[in-house]
């Protein structure tokens, strides 16, 4: 009886170590941070980021230099495809569109600095243009005619 006891309690023991192993290791939060994080002990404020530079293109994946004192590494970013490269390390609260115009066939917005990623040096205010839809837009009671 004795034995049974321990054969079953080592059996007990033995499923349940696999397991609570692959508990920890889904419950690990790395990732992303530790990929991008340079490998260095200065703080983020001691550390210099250059731009991102996109691997292909115009956006996408791409490498940044982080400098700290004389150490450099090179860090992963990304460059959204739909975002302004000359602004992209600054966030910006932009306003409602305005209307077209027609000597230029563009509209524009301003916004105003949100917050600078990387210790980057941004413009207090920015204004951003893009060309004027051909389509005209319907309210609501418009209905379709053929």
């Amino acid at each position: 009886m004795r034995r049974l006891l321990t054969v079953t309690l080592l059996l007990l023991v033995a499923l349940t170590l696999p397991t609570e192993a692959t508990r920890r290791a889904k419950n690990h939060k790395g990732g992303k941070h530790e990929k991008t994080r340079p490998a260095s002990e200065c703080s983020a404020a001691e550390t210099q980021y250059g731009k991102c530079v996109p691997e292909h293109g115009d956006c996408g994946d791409g490498l940044r230099e982080a400098t700290c004192r004389d150490q450099t590494n090179k860090i992963h970013c990304k460059i959204p495809c739909n975002w302004k490269k000359d602004i992209s390390d600054c966030k910006y609260k932009f306003g409602p569109w305005g209307s077209c115009d027609a000597d230029t066939n563009t509209k524009s917005r301003s916004g105003t600095l949100k917050r600078a990623l990387f210790n980057a040096e941004c413009q207090p205010t920015v204004k951003v243009s893009k060309p004027c839809s051909p389509k005209v837009k319907k309210t609501r009671g418009q209905k379709k005619s053929n």
